[in-house]
């Protein structure tokens, strides 16, 4: 290999470097596959190419090897062929997949909360003017939280209150008459920035989205808190939901929705999301660095 390909794989400069040597650096993952990709290359004629990751120290990147095999194109004994860092471009395609998986996930879940509502609103209203009344204002604001979850160029900037925040989101999913004030919010007064926002304000979304689809705010009868603690450099927001279906063991955290929300947790809060399934009601504590709260 040239200098920028040792550059490249991150080992020091030599003579001469085995596959095994290379090795060392691939992917666990894509090492076997790699592996028989190569050795196919001595017996298969014409060009091959092939992508797949190597460790750098804690960094990782992408790479497409590309040559011919099956000694086509050999020029003296020696055989040429290509590494390619494209860990933007990988980087790039993990990204649109990832806002594709999204975007489908939130088209699905905004039919789910359609229906939802539309069922909240017609056990308050005594007429069919009154309940259209009432789910017109809901769809409305329901548009109002997305904006917030997913701000449009030009309106970010916006964000205010924590408590005003978690009201507008949840202003929704609350009923009105006789069920009204089933939705109450307690949390400290408390000025939180754009990217907070935007990332509480999608982990609350989906939250609330599971809720009136399969938790307490799916029963008339149903309730939900969501109150705070503070513990020294460290705030905890509490999600306590009564009242919904009885819970029938740990449901198991495994879709779209509920990776997306662990991710942005992690990542952009640098905080940790826990849930506990009790007999009255999930509850779902969201632990968060107050020195993080106005990014």
């Amino acid at each position: 290999m040239d200098e920028r390909g040792f550059e490249l794989w991150g080992l020091p400069w030599c003579e001469q470097v085995t596959f095994e040597q290379l090795s060392a650096n691939i992917h666990p993952a894509d090492r076997d596959r790699v592996r028989a990709a190569f050795n196919a290359t001595r017996s298969v004629a014409g060009s091959y190419e092939i992508d797949f990751r190597i460790l750098v120290g804690d960094e990782v990147r992408w790479i497409s090897a590309r040559g011919r095999g099956a000694d086509a194109g050999i020029v003296d004994g020696v055989m040429f062929g290509i590494f390619l860092d494209v860990t933007g471009r990988k980087q790039a395609e993990e990204g649109s997949e990832l806002l594709a998986g999204e975007m489908s996930h939130r088209v699905k879940n905004l039919l789910s909360i359609a229906a939802g509502l539309t069922q909240l609103t017609g056990r308050s209203a005594s007429s069919v003017m009154e309940m259209t009344g009432d789910l017109t204002g809901r769809l409305t604001a329901l548009g109002r939280a997305h904006d917030v979850v997913r701000p449009l160029p030009g309106e970010q900037g916006k964000a205010a209150l924590l408590g005003d925040l978690l009201s507008v989101l949840l202003a929704p999913y609350d009923e009105t008459a006789a069920f009204s004030g089933r939705i109450r919010v307690a949390v400290p007064r408390m000025g939180i920035g754009e990217q907070t926002a935007s990332a509480l304000a999608m982990v609350i979304h989906e939250l609330a989205t599971n809720s009136v689809k399969y938790g307490a705010l799916s029963r008339p009868e149903g309730f939900l808190e969501v109150s705070s603690r503070v513990e020294g450099d460290r705030i905890d927001l509490i999600w306590a939901e009564t009242g919904g279906p009885p819970i029938v063991g740990h449901p198991e955290l495994t879709g779209f929705g509920s990776r997306l929300i662990a991710r942005t947790v992690s990542s952009q809060l640098g905080g940790e999301l826990t849930y506990d399934w009790q007999e009255s009601g999930l509850v779902v504590t969201l632990a968060l660095r107050q020195d993080r709260m106005a990014a």
